[in-house]
């Protein structure tokens, strides 16, 4: 293992001590998915970023995702299931399998893993003191004739989240633990919702107005017309650029979330690259930071 130079090492806890101030205390929601999430590498150095947040004083809430996962099990388990516009039709059938991944599996793993490099993770969901109550998503599509009602399309158990109770995660907050939430709402009648984790990290992000809001991904971030970083967007840029159609695919619902996110009163949101090693650590206490960031002006 090559040496590293401490001075090198001196300059960068400096560069970070700003940044430490100017976080501490304050909450910090994390969106965790992607290759960061299956290479082993990358989990430990996640794990050890967010241990590090905490103890410099930062509250982090993690929110993940499991689609690969879930899509694994199904396969295993011969159960078909479809997607429309991106999203999975969610049965009761496939609904068990989403949770059995997301809660039993996935969930379990990221606290697992934490608490074994001496974090104090806390792993939830939607059910867990009503943490997210959650109601069926609606999905319609235009008419191909201009006279036509729009479809309506059945997800099945998709959901959309209604309401996240803070309290629970201020008490967690309040007892030293790191919240780990895995995107499973509960509707008005106790059953379960699959929802998209991006949409559960805004909202969560939203209901606590935190400090930021990271969305780790398998992309740089936003990248411009010649494939180059955009690294810091208003919001009215960001509009602007979808409107052109620089912004688009998958990207424009993770822009979506993060805009919506600041228009519930987030300070900064960021989309960055989960396949740097400690890209959560640089997004926070560099200057440069390794993805894009948005703010409201």
């Amino acid at each position: 293992m090559a040496s590293i130079d401490p001075k090198i090492t001196a300059q960068t806890l400096i560069e970070a001590l700003p940044y430490i101030r100017r976080f501490a205390g304050q909450t910090v929601v994390v969106k965790y998915g992607g290759h960061a999430m299956v290479d082993e590498d990358l989990k430990e150095s996640f794990a050890l970023n967010v241990i590090l947040l905490r103890a410099v004083g930062i509250y982090p809430v993690v929110v993940h995702g499991g689609g690969p996962q879930i899509g694994d099990l199904l396969k295993r388990l011969n159960i078909a299931c479809e997607f429309i516009d991106g999203m999975r039709v969610t049965s009761p059938e496939v609904m068990d399998v989403v949770q059995m991944v997301l809660v039993g599996q996935v969930n379990a793993s990221i606290v697992g893993l934490i608490n074994k490099h001496g974090g104090r993770a806390v792993g939830l969901n939607g059910h867990d003191g009503g943490l997210i109550k959650a109601g069926k998503m609606q999905m319609t599509r235009k008419g191909l004739a201009a006279d036509q009602p729009p479809e309506i399309i059945d997800l099945g158990l998709v959901g959309q989240v209604e309401a996240v109770d803070a309290q629970v995660l201020h008490a967690l907050e309040h007892g030293n633990f790191i919240p780990v939430i895995a995107p499973v709402g509960v509707g008005p009648q106790g059953e379960s919702f699959n929802i998209n984790a991006d949409l559960v990290a805004a909202a969560v992000a939203s209901r606590l107005r935190v400090a930021k809001l990271i969305m780790m991904t398998d992309t740089p971030g936003v990248l411009d017309g010649e494939g180059k970083l955009i690294s810091s967007l208003t919001a009215a840029k960001a509009e602007e650029l979808k409107q052109s159609g620089v912004i688009a695919g998958g990207m424009i619902p993770k822009v979506g979330c993060c805009l919506d996110a600041l228009e519930a009163g987030v300070e900064r949101a960021h989309i960055i690259d989960g396949r740097v090693p400690n890209a959560l650590l640089l997004e926070v206490f560099t200057d440069q930071g390794v993805g894009t960031v948005f703010s409201a002006r």
